[in-house]
């Protein structure tokens, strides 16, 4: 303390003066788990000014700071492609959380949680793209399941319970992936492909699926051909099969098609 504000310190009764020029920062956690870490108030007043901190207000400045933060893990002869949507909905997911009343917010969400879950996403399309033999790994909808251990792992439940953990993940994606759709497809242009689920249109998604297994189903169906173009992704079948996961769970999540769980449960069926 006497460093800090007389510049001076005795060692053996014989007083030292130090010409210090230097600027002393420290940042201290309100709360901690062993609720200790506060700075201790004599040593409070000896700083000049207290800056409150928060997290990112935008999903614009969660996704820089995401994409500054991830580590980039490369699988021999595999490509990535980030699709923006995919990228908005993990930035969405700690967004809701840091809104939930199922979330404690006196511990907060951190963006660390942002990043964890953009590298497991990845990380998810890229074992894919192994097993499958694709050059190209795009993560699709199928593959947030894969983000619950990282999601789970760095929240604090206002409540316990069994199953609590899956409702309040199911519950974040959902309204992350709904946020994400409203804004990046326009509804009047839905109405030809919901005719279509009218009229028997199925499809199904699984994250272990070849992304070559979405052609037929996305030729066949003009109009969800059309609405993958206007999300302005590339015409790679890992794009479009990632675009046309995004597309029919939005559909699901504004209550426009209903989904149910595969028989062999390894992917979910999009129908009317």
């Amino acid at each position: 303390l006497n460093i800090l504000e007389e510049r001076d310190i005795q060692i053996r009764g014989f007083q030292v003066r130090l010409p210090l020029d230097v600027m002393f920062v420290a940042s201290a956690n309100p709360e901690d788990y062993t609720n200790r870490g506060r700075i201790i108030t004599p040593l409070k007043d000896r700083f000049g000014s207290q800056i409150q901190t928060h997290y990112p207000q935008s999903v614009s400045l969660e996704l820089e700071i995401t994409e500054q933060e991830r580590d980039s893990f490369a699988a021999p002869g595999i490509e990535v492609k980030y699709p923006p949507y995919m990228q908005e909905v993990v930035a969405e997911i700690s967004h809701h959380a840091r809104r939930s009343p199922d979330v404690s917010q006196r511990s907060g969400v951190s963006v660390r949680m942002t990043v964890a879950n953009a590298e497991a996403l990845i990380a998810n399309a890229q074992r894919r793209s192994i097993l499958t033999g694709e050059q190209l790994a795009v993560p699709r909808i199928s593959d947030l399941p894969a983000i619950r251990p990282a999601t789970m792992g760095k929240l604090e439940l206002e409540t316990f319970g069994e199953g609590r953990n899956e409702q309040v993940f199911d519950r974040l994606v959902g309204d992350a992936v709904k946020a994400v759709f409203l804004q990046s497809v326009d509804p009047s242009s839905l109405a030809m492909l919901l005719l279509a689920f009218h009229n028997g249109l199925t499809v199904t998604a699984s994250d272990q699926s070849n992304s070559y297994a979405y052609i037929p189903q996305i030729s066949a169906v003009a109009e969800l051909r059309a609405v993958i173009d206007s999300l302005g992704v590339g015409n790679t079948p890992a794009e479009m099969a990632s675009a046309v996961e995004f597309v029919l769970e939005g559909l699901h999540q504004t209550r426009k098609l209903s989904r149910r769980h595969t028989h062999d449960g390894n992917g979910v069926t999009y129908a009317r």
